[in-house]
């Protein structure tokens, strides 16, 4: 068995799993490109979704316990793994890639504020399709370098137009150029839910019966997807949907539903309630879990923890018994500016401020 960094792949030669039929149905197997592709794509299921579920006995008060899916323990570092390789294998099994045997696969392309294509460039590496892009000039540096380290082609889009601006570069791309690329299109890509629907909320089933599921909303995906999925078997289960507090906030990957592009694959009729959150709420809860859990979150986690401690509270002092789930999108490991300003630099000894008696 072949074995690379960070163990994410192996040979296809040791790969046993069978193809999918839909990919059979293409008349390209065994051998040929498409075979090969789908055969390094079952090699990867194994590190996509199955996040550990964490109880946050920080937030549980008396009767009233808080869990969170930790998604950055999955390929890429976040969530939108799932939703990234749902839209792969269905792009595989439909036969985008290769228009013709031999030829030189088509560029996965979508746009992105960020994760979706860190994402996606880590899974394109793997499968060795190549990828491009769109995501505004302001989405964080770090994230910036790690999707071109991963080989992606990157495609700045203007930071006042936020994803809704990248969306129409890469609409505008896909329709000049259709033979050089597959628009994954992850806000209207119905298999963006379905990897929450099929995934995320069956693994949160295995493990406890929710009471409450609260997260918030981005692509929509995961929100729609996972709540679908409780709801399917928990009627009961009450679900709580989250947005930024205003058009311009800091919570990335987050849209603010009333000044956006709504997408297509969000369905406003799932949610029992729709809750605002702020930044500065969401940044002080980061700190807040740093120091009383050991976790160092991103700002879009540290919004949902945020909302999800305020709902613990309100059960907790109505004497209900409850079970609140929610999603930590991903850790701070990309977010150098927030580290800069929730924990500075400690200054030199001799330039330190001497507090005022």
């Amino acid at each position: 068995m072949e074995k690379r960094v960070f163990g994410f792949s192996r040979s296809l030669e040791q790969t046993t799993s069978p193809v999918h039929p839909e990919t059979l149905a293409h008349g390209l197997f065994p051998g040929g490109q498409l075979a090969e592709l789908e055969a390094r794509a079952l090699a990867l299921e194994p590190f996509i979704g199955h996040t550990p579920l964490h109880r946050l006995v920080s937030l549980s008060k008396p009767g009233v316990e808080v869990y969170a899916k930790l998604e950055w323990c999955q390929l890429s570092g976040s969530v939108k793994a799932r939703a990234a390789f749902a839209m792969i294998r269905r792009a595989i099994r439909h036969n985008l890639f290769y228009v013709e045997p031999g030829a030189e696969p088509r560029r996965i392309l979508d746009a992105t504020s960020g994760n979706t294509g860190l994402a996606l460039a880590a899974i394109g590496a793997q499968l060795g399709i190549p990828v491009t892009l769109c995501l505004p000039a302001n989405a964080s540096n770090k994230r910036k370098e790690m999707l071109r380290a991963f080989g992606a082609q990157v495609v700045l889009t203007s930071p006042l137009e936020g994803t809704d601006g990248a969306q129409e570069k890469a609409r505008e791309m896909a329709v000049q150029h259709p033979e050089r690329y597959v628009y994954l299109d992850q806000y209207n890509n119905p298999a963006n839910c379905l990897a929450h629907e099929e995934g995320t909320a069956l693994e949160i089933l295995r493990v406890l019966e929710p009471t409450h599921f609260i997260a918030g909303l981005g692509t929509t995906g995961t929100f729609n997807g996972t709540a679908r999925g409780l709801r399917a078997a928990l009627p009961n289960v009450t679900l709580i949907a989250l947005q930024p507090d205003a058009p311009m906030h800091g919570l990335e990957g987050w849209k603010h539903l009333e000044t956006a592009v709504v997408p297509g694959i969000h369905d406003p009729s799932l949610a029992h309630q729709v809750r605002e959150v702020g930044s500065r709420a969401a940044l002080t809860m980061v700190r807040r879990l740093a120091k009383d859990e050991g976790l160092l979150l991103s700002p879009s986690a540290g919004a949902n923890a945020a909302a999800a401690a305020q709902l613990a509270e309100e059960l907790a002092l109505e004497g209900q018994t409850a079970r609140i789930v929610t999603i930590f999108a991903d850790d701070a490991s990309k977010y150098d500016e927030m580290f800069r300003e929730l924990w500075p630099a400690e200054q030199p000894a001799e330039q330190a401020t001497v507090p005022a008696v």
